[in-house]
């Protein structure tokens, strides 16, 4: 990376940052729901991240863990002055037998971005097989 480029992201992630401290931007919402099953059987107590994908750090919208019948829904808001850009994390031990847990992210769409503080809709994922692999899935120890 050049000089100027690293400049140039550094100041970004400057200004990104403290637009959300001093309050300038707009305050985006976004929601998201869905069921989890391992094998047939609900994905009960899947812990459940909302993060808002940074070019730092993720900040965490919301964490929660699926119900008993392994469904779910999980909102936050942020104020920022671009769109903000949330994904959803899922760490679940479905067929892994490891120390640490599976992670499976999706990213949200950003129409399903809503302006102000509670989400116009719902990102809805469907039912998903935690006994599949998917794309982009890894191995998390820290979560």
């Amino acid at each position: 990376m050049s000089v100027s480029s690293t400049c140039f992201f550094l100041l970004f992630a400057l200004i990104s940052s403290t637009s959300a401290l001093l309050g300038i931007g707009r305050t985006q919402s976004v929601a998201v729901s869905g069921r989890l099953i391992c094998n047939g059987q609900p994905g009960s107590g899947v812990k459940l991240k909302l993060y808002e994908k940074e070019s730092t750090f993720d900040v965490l919208l919301e964490e929660a863990t699926s119900d008993s019948n392994g469904q779910f829904r999980l909102s936050g808001s942020k104020t920022e002055i671009s769109t903000i850009d949330p994904k959803l994390n899922i760490y679940h031990k479905c067929n892994y037998n490891g120390l640490c847990y599976k992670k499976i992210g999706i990213t949200i769409p950003d129409n399903y971005v809503s302006s102000g503080k509670t989400p116009g809709k719902t990102y809805d994922i469907g039912t998903l097989n935690l006994a599949n692999q998917y794309n982009g899935q890894t191995t998390d120890c820290i979560n």
